[in-house]
């Protein structure tokens, strides 16, 4: 499956940012709330941006980083997901900037995660490239606050409060669907409208009873080999259908045993999973038309205490809108599926001023990623041993200082056992030191544009600064009652560091 996917973030008027956590606001945890407020909507300009245009983009931002981190050509394979800023210049011209990029696969099991805040818990490609991303808007805040000219925020209209400039706007990319419900992804019989390039015929039984194509995990089937761009011919790939065209990340919902019946029957949970919504209403019209055998698989499994999935051959091994955790074997985590993550758009009621939902709009670049694990499988040759997802993680955003973090197993890679629970072991993304920017942003602020959540009070634990920012608490209240009552909580001792 090979899948250029851009989602464009849409913030809302009033919206927060945080470093702690965010309500998805389509780019998947981008932003949400304390101290100063985003004000003004990034204004939509998809057509002025194409799928490849961006898909290129960043292909070329992960080819101008060192090989430190980056998969051994034609034996590892990696994901790629990167934030891209747009702007018109004063004379109508489009200015795109990669601000912040990921790659990754990895996930550590609760055991291993940390009171400190000190490690990665996910590390997968669109997790880090929105942690990244975090980096990247607290400096710019911090530019703005300190009159050093920020590119992205501005004077509000409200003393202490900013907003992003006026045409400045941010897309989200990912090299391939997210883990999860977004790579259930229909297998037709006719090739020329299924939504994504097929794998080899060898790799898939229609049954889904192959041993191998379990072990192949097909959901996250697109990066792999030399830096850049793909320059190899792509697996199988057919000529692309309207449809293809019009769908990017295609997501399929309550499958039947009759592909008539999946498009006919089955009702459209509206608030469930928009970005599955989105998707189904570019589906409808092929659908009816066209017959599903099967459908590709996703490891991800179903959160403890909820519905299961029901494991039957072809069409009915899979549900969707169903919460999942990764990585899907081995040690259990408490990390959603990067689709659960990203899906937090439901139609949700009475949240607090300046959060709205909006499900994103969804388009599909040809350009696949040169390190995707269907080109590393193609390029794979006798005797370089097994194919192997990378174990490293690459960061990197447009920051002054440190732009790059390469980790592994959540901590800094390369470092020595004895360095482990010291700051030099730390990921300069991990959840400490994201906090620590936060306060180095407090401190530069005047005490009189603070909120006033944060005045007047001995605050010191980074649960005790997430717990006073009262409208994001609010928020999450609705979003978990309303949309994610299985939503996995992770122990509030671990958030208790400072």
């Amino acid at each position: 499956m090979n899948i250029g996917c851009i989602v464009e973030i849409h913030i809302q008027e009033r919206l927060r940012i945080t470093v702690f956590y965010s309500l998805y606001v389509p780019s998947q945890q981008a932003a949400a709330t304390i101290v100063n407020q985003i004000a003004s909507l990034f204004k939509t300009r998809c057509n002025m941006w194409t799928a490849d245009e961006i898909s290129k983009l960043c292909y070329q931002r992960f080819s101008e980083l060192p090989k430190r981190g980056k998969p051994e050509p034609g034996r590892e394979w990696t994901l790629l997901a990167a934030v891209v800023k747009c702007s018109v210049s004063p004379n109508q011209e489009k200015v795109e900037e990669v601000v912040s990029l990921g790659t990754g696969t990895k996930c550590i099991g609760r055991s291993a995660m940390s009171s400190k805040g000190d490690v990665l818990n996910d590390s997968h490609a669109e997790v880090i490239a929105r942690r990244g991303c975090i980096r990247y808007l607290t400096e710019q805040l911090r530019m703005a606050v300190c009159g050093q000219g920020s590119t992205v925020f501005c004077q509000g209209e409200e003393m202490g409060k900013w907003k992003v400039q006026s045409g400045v706007s941010f897309l989200f990319f990912t090299s391939h669907t997210p883990c999860g419900d977004a790579s259930i992804i229909p297998m037709m019989i006719d090739r020329q409208s299924q939504p994504c390039p097929p794998i080899r015929s060898d790799e898939i039984i229609p049954n889904g009873t192959n041993e191998k194509a379990e072990r192949l995990n097909p959901k996250r089937r697109a990066e792999t080999q030399t830096d850049g761009i793909n320059k190899h011919p792509r697996l199988e790939e057919p000529e692309k259908s309207q449809y293809e065209l019009q769908c990017g990340g295609s997501l399929v919902e309550n499958l039947t045993d009759s592909p008539a019946q999946a498009h006919a029957e089955s009702p459209r949970p509206e608030g469930k999973n928009a970005l599955t919504n989105v998707v189904l209403r570019q589906r409808d019209n092929v659908l009816t038309q066209q017959s599903l055998q099967d459908i590709h698989r996703t490891g991800a499994k179903c959160v403890p205490g909820g519905p299961e999935d029901p494991l039957q051959p072809g069409l009915g091994y899979h549900s969707t809108g169903l919460l999942r955790v990764k990585p899907g074997r081995g040690e259990p985590t408490l990390s959603l599926s990067c689709s659960d993550k990203l899906a937090r758009c439901s139609e949700v009621t009475a949240l607090p001023a300046g959060y709205t939902v909006q499900p994103p709009e969804l388009l599909q670049s040809s350009l696949e990623f040169a390190h995707s694990q269907a080109q590393t499988e193609h390029n794979h040759q006798p005797g370089k041993g097994r194919v192997s997802p990378c174990g490293a993680a690459i960061s990197w955003c447009a920051v002054s200082d440190q732009p790059l973090d390469v980790t592994a197993n959540g901590y800094k890679h390369g470092v020595t056992k004895k360095a482990l629970g010291t700051s030099k072991a730390r990921s300069l993304i991990c959840k400490v030191e994201l906090f620590h920017s936060f306060l180095s942003l407090l401190a530069v602020t005047d005490k009189s544009h603070l909120p006033e959540s944060l005045r007047g009070k001995e605050l010191q634990t980074y649960w005790d600064y997430k717990q006073v920012a009262q409208s994001y608490q609010q928020a999450s209240l609705q979003l978990r009652s309303q949309a994610f009552p299985l939503w996995l909580r992770s122990d509030r001792d671990l958030l208790q560091f400072h």
